[in-house]
């Protein structure tokens, strides 16, 4: 089940990344589960992880990794999160490191290695090391789609974003790729997400751009609440495409550059929305009208985390009162109810601490009966605004979560 049309897109490839998939077999004999990235030398990469204190041995040798050489490879396994799995999975992270860096002829902290799926299991590393020869046989500068599949767990379609820009001749090249569709809740990271570009980017324009876009994206999305042991997003630079180098945050190239790659996460962020467990509906939630933007995110995570909008999301039931007690119970300092306005779309529903004159029943519902919903919401109490995206609550998430191991 997924809500609206996200179809895969066409990838051209991406100057200096080559992929590569391959089965393990590790939860269902003959899937695609091994992803292998290969980047040409002196390519830069960034990223941003979960803050789970029960982040996965991957995350942590991550961190590590990024910080003490560049990297090559990037290898993820889908089926297993070797999360929760103490000293013996950061041994199996690192031997997976090692394994595929004695294949590239690197150093083993050229290797990022990334895993999803059950947590609390040990990886199986003889199925994952068996599977590694075949995918560095086979990589290639497309298989955007394939490596989309492979790293996808409960996920119902792969998620891809494709754009180029154009600079003195030259054409820069963004490809993206994601998976998540529950366990999703930002505190970086909320899935995994692989953004590549050809661009040529110097290290801490690269960084800052990494965390600016997953914070206007990744960061803007809740599905459950559940902020996962895993999760991580990387943005990759190989500097292939011939044109001139953004070494500064400023200038035409660098706001290209900047707005496609937003553009690419934005868009990865609402495709794992769309693809909600479960979800019937994709929700934006507007909050405008806050003394600050924490107060904005306040209010829109009150509403996009409460069960009883959720819930009502799923039934199409108009219910505005729940919008309103979340709104009120959200902890905005000395908030004015008689100044806070509610819409549903274009629809008034709240104002002056109450219903609107205007409203009825008749136009809610006719709201609540569209799969793709905007809640608004201004708290008339200054100029900051939010943008959150979230779905709602089924049945179908809870029979998924309570057979996803079996």
């Amino acid at each position: 089940m997924a809500v609206g049309e996200y179809p895969f897109p066409s990838m051209p490839p991406v100057a200096g990344v080559k992929l590569a998939t391959a089965s393990a077999g590790i939860k269902k004999p003959g899937r695609q589960d091994v992803v292998l990235i290969e980047l040409a030398e002196g390519s830069r990469t960034a990223g941003v992880f979960t803050l789970n204190a029960f982040c996965a041995a991957p995350v942590t040798l991550c961190r590590e990794y990024l910080k003490a050489a560049s990297t090559r490879y990037l290898v993820i396994n889908s089926g297993n999160a070797n999360a929760c799995t103490g000293a013996r999975g950061r041994q199996d992270a690192i031997a997976t490191s090692e394994a595929v860096a004695k294949l590239g002829g690197v150093q083993a902290d050229q290797v990022l290695p990334f895993s999803t799926g059950v947590i609390g299991e040990p990886l199986p590393m003889e199925k994952i090391t068996a599977a590694l020869p075949r995918a560095h046989e086979s990589l290639g500068d497309t298989g955007w789609e394939a490596a989309a599949k492979a790293i996808m767990t409960t996920d119902t379609r792969p998620k891809g974003f494709t754009g180029q820009i154009q600079h003195d001749g030259h054409t820069i090249t963004v490809n993206g790729i994601a998976k998540g569709a529950g366990m999703i809740k930002p505190n970086m990271g909320t899935m995994l997400a692989y953004i590549a570009t050809d661009a040529d980017i110097a290290q801490p324009v690269l960084d800052d751009l990494c965390k600016e876009a997953a914070n206007r994206s990744f960061n803007r999305i809740t599905i459950d609440g559940d902020t996962s042991t895993n999760d991580s997003c990387i943005l990759m630079a190989t500097g292939k495409a011939g044109a001139a180098g953004v070494n500064e945050a400023e200038g035409i190239l660098y706001e290209k550059v900047r707005e496609l790659i937003v553009r690419a996460h934005e868009y990865l962020a609402k495709c794992i929305v769309a693809d909600g467990e479960g979800a019937t509906k994709f929700v934006t939630l507007e909050v405008s009208g806050g003394a600050t933007g924490d107060e904005c995110l306040q209010v829109g995570y009150a509403v996009a985390h409460s069960p009883l909008i959720k819930t009502a999301l799923f039934a199409s039931d108009p219910n505005w009162g729940r919008i309103v007690a979340a709104v009120g119970y959200a902890g905005v300092p000395g908030l004015d109810a008689n100044a806070v306005r509610i819409h549903l779309n274009d629809t008034l529903i709240v104002e002056n601490g109450g219903r609107a004159d205007s409203y009825t029943e008749e136009q809610g519902q006719a709201v609540m009966d569209q799969a793709e919903i905007i809640i608004r919401i201004d708290l008339g109490r200054g100029s900051s605004a939010e943008t959150l995206w979230t779905t709602d609550l089924s049945h179908e998430y809870v029979r998924i979560n309570a057979d996803y191991r079996s």
